[in-house]
């Protein structure tokens, strides 16, 4: 492994995050953000991303950012061609997708499932909808129940604005479920429940591993707690300036937000720089 004359590893692969990262908070990506990955392009760095949503909410991304490699969705339970052609997938077992349902429903949360490239719900003004519909740029699909889709399901959102209702739903999951599912909350209000193998760690070594890149060669940027298992995976990992602390403590430096292009910093002064700043630097 090469070290630049700053510590880092010798950057060939960058993997981002999508929300809370690549896009501004109203889900856009800014004309820096894409110039960003242009210059990585250009420097002979290749970029792809992994995040929570759907290979098919990350479309738009895909076109616009020109993304040639494998990307993941569902925290990398799906890897995903550019085309949107699955390279692989891991899905919810059918008694698993049961019982997360069964609990969710307990506890007064709503449940969203994610299945055969659909966002199925029950209630269609149930909150957070209008904001997942712009997230993913498609409509859900309103059923009575999941059971048509119970042994396909790949992913299980949790989803409440009671944010301490779904702390504690997650670790009442964490106790029932141990071992056979990753339960993560992707935000305050998203708990994400998948295969035990879709998170981002062993998504970033799979898409690395389909890529080419040694994981000694790669970066990854994040901003929430589904990032930290990227995090330890990769060789260099920065974490985006909005992040909890105790997910900036994990990484080995930190960029300024997504509302003030923190993404397009990293890649200029921490990635493409020639003396980027020492483990654990603030851009803020």
């Amino acid at each position: 492994m090469t070290i630049t004359a700053g510590g880092r590893p010798d950057i060939a692969l960058v993997i981002s995050d999508v929300d809370g990262t690549l896009v501004t908070p109203d889900k856009v990506l800014t004309p820096a953000a894409i110039a960003a990955v242009r210059r990585l392009s250009d420097a002979g760095v290749g970029f792809t991303m992994i995040s929570s949503r759907p290979p098919r909410g990350m479309a738009s991304l895909v076109t616009q950012l020109d993304v040639r490699l494998p990307f993941g969705g569902f925290n990398g339970g799906s890897l995903a061609a550019p085309d949107l052609g699955l390279v692989e997938t891991h899905r919810l077992a059918p008694d698993v997708a049961r019982e997360t349902i069964a609990l969710l429903a307990k506890r007064g949360v709503e449940a969203w499932v994610f299945a055969r490239g659909d966002w199925l719900l029950r209630d269609p003004e149930g909150i957070n909808v209008p904001r997942e519909k712009h997230t993913v740029g498609f409509d859900p699909t309103v059923v009575e129940d999941f059971e048509d889709v119970i042994g396909c399901v790949d992913k299980i959102v949790g989803v409440s604005n009671d944010v301490a209702l779904l702390a504690g739903v997650e670790s009442e999951a964490r106790a029932t479920m141990d071992g056979k599912a990753a339960i993560i909350l992707s935000q305050p209000f998203y708990l994400d429940v998948t295969h035990p193998r879709a998170n981002k760690g062993d998504g970033v070594s799979a898409l690395c591993a389909h890529i080419g890149v040694d994981l000694s060669r790669t970066a990854v940027i994040g901003d929430m707690f589904n990032d930290v298992a990227m995090f330890a995976r990769a060789s260099y990992a920065i974490a985006m300036g909005q992040a909890p602390d105790a997910v900036k403590q994990r990484a080995d430096a930190v960029t300024s937000s997504n509302t003030e292009d923190g993404f397009a910093h990293a890649v200029d002064r921490l990635i493409l720089s020639p003396a980027p700043l020492e483990a654990g630097a603030d851009l803020q």
